[in-house]
């Protein structure tokens, strides 16, 4: 796969009306996980897969609040842009958003309140992105299935069917919010049809693919961890998470600057210059930190 056809959609619309009130005047995605904004995690995912052509998809209210918060990545050597969702009209309506940005591109949406760390995941998201597959989809296993969208296996562990939030279940394989799709998604969320909550459901859209054999999911392993922050538990279990591990290891986990710069999309004075902006903070002073590391 060239790297240079590969783009990248964060989703940060909706209103996110289970956290309310933290999100009646500004994006959940902006919302602290532990030390950092929310978006900051699956910016620097795509970031770790190599991506550096990323749209944001927002609303018209947040999005001179990403604007603010990330401007168009030339801080951190990418090129982001933004595209308006009036109003939440379902995951597959991204792609139609989007299908200018996508002409002849493969592409890697993320939905901007999952995390996903572990050691092993990067190398597993890019060895699929280089496979030919349409679509691939990523599961992983959930103690309790009615909560998420279900994919279903064969005996050959082939999928074979998805169904949201079954009250029983075969499966206890969720599907999570991080897809790969070759550009004629466009084609297909086009075609898809409103559901009876008013939106395009994604999946429908893996379906379509199913129903061709073009459907590839990867299974994430225990090793990896998932995390969807949309309610008030999850976005503090997730705190939580970052937390231990980051106090831990002394290391942070989904910062976009040490990223850029590990990736040498930027140069040490960059860097440097990026920790000034932060000098008062314990976020400055790790920048600071891993910088002086380097250079003694």
């Amino acid at each position: 796969m060239n790297i240079a056809n590969l783009k990248g959609i964060i989703l940060a619309g909706g209103n996110g009306s289970r956290l309310s009130p933290l999100t009646d005047s500004f994006s959940k995605q902006l919302l602290p996980v532990y030390d950092k904004p929310m978006i900051y995690y699956p910016l620097s995912t795509l970031m770790l897969m190599g991506i550096k052509d990323i749209l944001i998809i927002t609303t018209k209210r947040d999005e001179s609040l990403f604007k603010n918060l990330l401007g168009n990545g030339e801080n951190l050597g990418i090129k982001i842009s933004y595209k308006v969702q009036d109003k939440a009209l379902g995951i597959p309506h991204a792609f139609i958003l989007a299908e200018k940005f996508l002409i002849n591109s493969k592409v890697v949406l993320i939905l901007g309140d999952n995390i996903f760390y572990g050691h092993y995941l990067i190398g597993q998201l890019i060895d699929s992105v280089n496979k030919d597959s349409e679509a691939t989809i990523f599961a992983y296993r959930v103690k309790d299935p009615s909560r998420f969208g279900i994919i279903n296996f064969d005996k050959d562990q082939h999928p074979i069917s998805i169904e949201e939030k079954p009250k029983s279940s075969k499966s206890d394989f969720a599907i999570t919010g991080l897809y790969i799709y070759k550009s004629n998604v466009v084609e297909f969320a086009k075609q898809l049809k409103p559901s009876k909550r008013g939106e395009l459901e994604i999946s429908d859209l893996n379906k379509i693919y199913m129903r061709k054999n073009k459907l590839n999911v990867e299974v994430l392993g225990r090793g990896i961890a998932w995390l969807d922050t949309g309610t008030f538990e999850s976005l503090q279990d997730a705190s939580l998470f970052i937390k231990t591990i980051e106090m831990r290891q002394g290391l942070k986990i989904g910062c976009p600057e040490e990223v850029a710069w590990r990736l040498k999309y930027i140069n040490d004075e960059k860097f440097e210059d990026i920790t000034s902006k932060y000098l008062n903070s314990p976020y400055g002073n790790y920048l600071q930190k891993i910088l002086n590391e380097k250079n003694p």
